[in-house]
């Protein structure tokens, strides 16, 4: 494995940074209320995906949680019960909402990989929806309950759930709020891989690996080709001929081409 180094710039009592190679791992950090989200902890993985996304030598994000029973159960619905605002009230937490809003839609530019090291339910799970691969614990459960408190997944489960799955089991899992194993999710298409529970950030830093070792230039294009082809292939087809002209004419895929016939690895240069 690559050697770790600790970032503190974007660290709180809610959120760790850890740089490993070109990956930054992104760890939820509130154990002590199965990772709950609170504003400001919204905001610290939005400003944490900024980081990610601003960083040239950041290739690839991982988001998991600390603990081996809960990735994230959903809003502190303690916090909501009593009133609590999800409003920004710095400069600062509006620039961190903000970027975690782009996250719920997929938006973010670098490749996000979920690593569920636990139970993923509600926004939670629409956290682990909203990333481009996930490896899961096989001990984790999945799912959207929120109507089972009146509520709706309005952090893009509901929308995601309903593009990515045929219509009735995407309205058995959001109508009847039931969670499901991570076999299941599996299954469904919902998560990349199974590990053990003390695997799974191993896994997914593996998985990490494997996707920064590839021309990064080629790596956004085509992540942002194939988001917008899922959603709308007119506009994948659209965003194909736009980027493909600036990957295919840089430095980066002069030196695949190169290293292919030199027979030894490549050394990307991000331009």
């Amino acid at each position: 494995m690559t050697d770790t180094t600790a970032t503190t710039a974007a660290d709180t009592s809610e959120i760790l940074l850890e740089r490993v190679g070109a990956t930054l791992v992104i760890r939820l950090n509130r154990p002590e209320a199965r990772n709950a989200l609170t504003p400001s902890l919204l905001s610290a993985i939005g400003l944490a995906i900024i980081e990610a996304e601003t960083d040239p030598e950041i290739r690839a994000a991982v988001l998991t949680a600390t603990g081996e029973k809960a990735f994230c159960v959903g809003m502190d619905l303690k916090g909501f019960a009593k009133g609590t605002s999800f409003a920004a009230d710095t400069p600062e937490a509006k620039a961190g909402l903000e970027a975690f809003g782009r996250l719920t839609k997929g938006d973010v530019k670098v490749p996000l990989i979920g690593a569920a090291n636990g139970t993923a339910v509600g926004g939670g799970f629409e956290l682990l929806l909203s990333c481009d691969l996930v490896v899961a614990s096989s001990a984790a459960k999945f799912g959207l309950p929120e109507v089972k408190r009146g509520l709706l997944a309005a952090g893009g489960g509901a929308v995601a759930i309903g593009s990515r799955l045929p219509l009735a089991l995407a309205l058995e899992i959001t109508l009847t709020g039931d969670t499901f194993d991570a076999e299941r999710a599996l299954r469904l298409g919902l998560v990349n891989a199974v590990a053990e529970p003390g695997k799974v950030l191993d896994e997914a830093l593996a998985l990490a690996e494997r996707v920064t070792a590839n021309g990064p230039l080629a790596v956004l294009a085509t992540k942002e080709i194939v988001r917008a082809a899922a959603a709308d292939p007119a506009r994948g087809q659209e965003r194909m001929a736009a980027l493909s002209p600036g990957v295919f004419a840089s430095e980066d895929a002069k030196e695949g081409a190169t290293s292919f016939i030199e027979k030894r690895p490549p050394v990307w240069k991000g331009r």
